[in-house]
């Protein structure tokens, strides 16, 4: 990884002038510096993989901006969002000394049109692969890569590096963000607002399992013969019939949208007979939670409104209710 030398100096500079230092004054100003970490995590969309190749990440604040390259070796560092669901995190920038303050982030990765899997790319279930892209671009404070094909995750929520260990996490809700080919266009599109960067101090879990009877009675309500599992995660309070889906355009007045959606996996024995069937959201705010079950998360188009009236239908088969997160703890609840 390589820390951007000329932006640290600037950037540095910048804050000694705030400080106040002078020609006048011998002493020489303290700059107080916290350690910088982020890494990756995923709430999954129904796909095998969603691989982002990562380019850079920038830090800005007032002062200017710091750039970190995240490549390896010379190569993009690809990242495949599926194989770091609920708590597992691939980290991106690690033990960096930054300044302490509010900062802004950037993260930038490479757009690819076209089904390459050096690039950014999305494989589904039927292994046909495609490419992946963001549709934002442009600098962070006056840095950031400014080739054609590189796509910009910005996040406009100010955070604040502290003094000692900061651990954050790029948290990306495929569910909500990640839309397939549309249109003429063969390739898949990562909204920006999908990612949302939350600090490892100020979360808990959530984890636990679904029953094989409550998958069975979603999928005899739901027909057909193509099925997959999510909890879907909402505010406190949030009846079963009051859960919406995840869409663009605004819910119904007494409907109310997911915060997030966690994929329920099978979980194998040493024979490979599965024994159970899990799921984890790994980085929960401290709060008061609703979870909703569904076995047809795979008709949840954040695009448009889907309904159990819809062929095919969306549908929550199954609640729970006040799922209370503590921070650094994880709870259990399983349906």
């Amino acid at each position: 990884m390589k820390l951007s030398k000329i932006a640290f100096l600037i950037a540095t500079a910048g804050l000694l002038t705030a400080c106040g230092g002078s020609d006048n004054d011998d002493s020489t100003p303290v700059i107080e510096t916290g350690t910088f970490n982020l890494g990756v995590s995923d709430n999954p969309a129904d796909a095998k993989k969603v691989t982002i190749a990562f380019k850079q990440v920038v830090l800005k604040n007032d002062a200017g901006s710091i750039s970190f390259d995240v490549s390896e070796d010379g190569e993009l560092k690809q990242v495949d969002l599926l194989e770091f669901q609920g708590s597992e995190v691939e980290t991106l920038v690690s033990g960096q000394d930054v300044v302490v303050g509010e900062y802004q982030m950037c993260i930038y990765m490479e757009n690819s049109e076209v089904a390459n899997e050096e690039s950014s790319y999305v494989q589904t279930m039927d292994e046909t692969i495609a490419g992946l892209t963001t549709n934002s671009n442009g600098s962070c404070g006056g840095v950031g890569a400014e080739d054609d094909n590189t796509g910009r995750l910005f996040f406009n929520k100010a955070f604040t590096i502290a003094a000692g260990n900061n651990s954050f996490v790029a948290e990306f809700n495929l569910q909500k963000g990640l839309q397939g080919p549309k249109g003429n266009k063969d390739y898949w599109t990562l909204k920006p607002t999908s990612v949302q960067l939350v600090n490892s101090a100020e979360v808990g879990a959530i984890n636990g399992s679904v029953s094989t009877e409550v998958i069975e009675q979603c999928e005899m309500a739901a027909g057909g013969s193509e099925f997959s599992s999510a909890v879907y995660l909402y505010p406190e309070a949030t009846a079963l019939e009051n859960m919406d889906d995840f869409r663009d355009s605004e819910s119904q007045f007494i409907m109310v949208a997911p915060i997030a959606a966690a994929r329920v996996n099978p979980v194998l024995d040493a024979n490979d007979d599965v024994v159970s069937y899990d799921y984890e959201f790994g980085f929960v705010v401290a709060n008061n939670y609703s979870l909703g079950y569904t076995c047809v998360a795979q008709n949840d188009d954040p695009e448009l409104p889907n309904t159990p009236e819809d062929d095919p239908a969306f549908f929550l088969h199954a609640d729970e209710q006040e799922v209370i997160v503590i921070n650094g703890e994880t709870t259990e609840r399983s349906f």
